[in-house]
C-alpha cells in the first residue's frame, strides 16, 4: 500500500473516532455524555467526637463513581430531576483515618451508635449513620461529587438540568433529599440517649417495643402488623467480632410498615431524622430514617417476631444491606426517633 493511501486511511479513522459516541464503541452506558466539573470546595472540615479534627483535602483521595436517579418529594408524588453519573470522593475514605473519641465510650464502647452530620455553607444539614458508611455490603455508596455527567436516554435524548456545585450524593436513597450542595463540614456524634447496660441479662427477652419521638412516648408494638409484607432473606450471618453466626434464612416483615403509623416521611425527617434502637439489655444502634423508609435497593430492614424465643425475642432486627451482623439488635425494647 502506498504511503499516501495509508495517511488517508489514518485521517478517515481519526475523523470517525471523533464522531462516534463512547457507548457505540464500549458497553458502558454511563460515559457517553460530557463530564462537567462542579464548582465548590475541595476541602472539608471534620470535627466532633474525634481525636484528630482537621481539614481534609478530598482530592488527595481515590476518585469514586456512582450512578443515580434523583427525585424529590413534591406534595403527594415524587418529582424526577435527572439521571446522572457522579464522580467524587467517598465518606468512607474521608473518615477512614478519623480517631473516634465517643463521649459515651465508657458506658457503650461499640461504634454502631455513631452518626455524622454533614452541613453546607447555606445552613442545610443531613444525618448519616456510621453503619451506612462502614457496614454495607456495597462500600463507597456515599460521596462528595466534584464531577457530573448526564445519563441520556437513547431515544428521547432528555437533557436534565445539571447541578453546578459540588454535592453530597447518597446513592441508596430513593428520594434524594439528602443530596445537599457544597458540603463543607462533617461532625461525628454518638447517640445522646442513655440506656442501662446489663450484658448478663437472662433471659434476653422483651415482650413489646416502645415507640418514642424524642422523650415523648407514643405507643408500643406487641405484634407485627397483620397486613405487613412478609419477606425471606437468604443470608450468611457474619459478625465483625465473632465471625460466622449462621447460614439460616431470616423471615420477617418490613420494619417500616410497623413504624409507618407513627412517623412522617417529610423532607425534614428524611434529612435529619434518625432512630436509636435499643435492646432490653442496653445494646443499641443507630439507623437513619432514610435507611429504613427511603431505600432504592430493596435491601430492607426486617422486623422478625418470635414470641416463643426467650433468648432474643420477641422482636429482633435483620439489616439486609449490612455486611456485618452488629446492627441486628435482639430483644428490641425501644425505638426512638431523634433529629440532629
Amino acid at each position: 500500500m502506498k504511503k499516501l493511501q495509508i495517511i488517508n486511511l489514518m485521517i478517515v479513522f481519526t475523523l470517525l473516532s471523533q464522531t462516534v459516541k463512547s457507548q457505540e464503541i464500549t458497553n458502558d452506558f454511563y460515559d457517553d455524555a460530557e463530564t462537567f466539573i462542579l464548582k465548590g470546595l475541595t476541602t472539608i472540615q471534620v470535627a466532633g467526637e474525634i481525636g484528630n479534627p482537621e481539614v481534609i483535602d478530598i482530592t488527595a483521595l481515590p476518585l469514586r463513581s456512582l450512578i443515580i436517579k434523583e427525585a424529590l418529594a413534591d406534595g403527594d408524588s415524587n418529582r424526577f430531576i435527572g439521571a446522572f453519573r457522579y464522580d467524587g470522593y467517598s465518606l468512607y475514605d474521608i473518615l477512614n483515618h478519623v480517631i473516634l473519641k465517643k463521649k459515651n465510650e465508657a458506658e457503650f464502647p461499640p461504634i454502631i451508635d455513631i452518626f455524622v452530620k454533614v452541613e453546607n455553607d447555606q445552613g442545610e444539614t443531613v444525618v448519616i449513620s456510621w453503619g451506612e458508611i462502614y457496614y454495607p455490603v456495597h462500600r463507597h455508596e456515599i460521596i462528595i461529587a466534584t464531577k457530573v455527567a448526564r445519563i441520556v436516554p437513547s431515544k428521547t435524548k432528555d437533557l436534565w438540568p445539571l447541578p453546578e456545585e459540588t454535592k453530597l450524593i447518597i446513592s441508596t436513597d430513593l428520594l434524594t433529599e439528602r443530596n445537599i450542595p457544597n458540603p463543607s463540614k462533617i461532625t461525628v456524634y454518638s447517640a445522646s440517649a442513655s440506656f442501662p447496660i446489663n450484658r448478663e441479662l437472662s433471659p434476653l427477652f422483651s415482650p413489646v417495643v416502645k415507640i418514642f419521638i424524642g422523650d415523648k412516648y407514643l405507643d408500643e408494638i406487641v405484634t407485627s402488623p397483620v397486613l405487613a409484607q412478609k419477606m425471606k432473606y437468604e443470608t450468611i450471618f457474619y459478625g465483625r467480632g465473632r465471625g460466622i453466626h449462621s447460614t439460616t434464612p431470616f423471615r420477617g416483615s418490613l420494619l417500616k410498615e410497623a413504624l409507618q403509623p407513627y412517623f412522617s416521611i417529610n423532607r425534614e425527617n428524611l434529612r435529619r431524622g434518625y432512630f436509636i434502637i435499643a435492646s432490653v439489655d442496653g445494646y443499641r444502634c443507630i439507623y437513619t430514617l432514610s435507611e429504613i423508609f427511603n431505600r432504592n435497593d430493596q435491601a430492607e430492614l426486617l422486623l422478625i417476631e418470635d414470641q416463643k424465643n426467650d433468648d432474643g425475642g420477641t422482636f429482633r432486627l435483620f439489616p439486609a444491606a449490612d455486611f456485618f451482623s452488629d446492627r441486628a439488635i435482639k430483644a428490641v425494647s425501644e425505638i426512638r426517633l431523634m433529629t440532629d
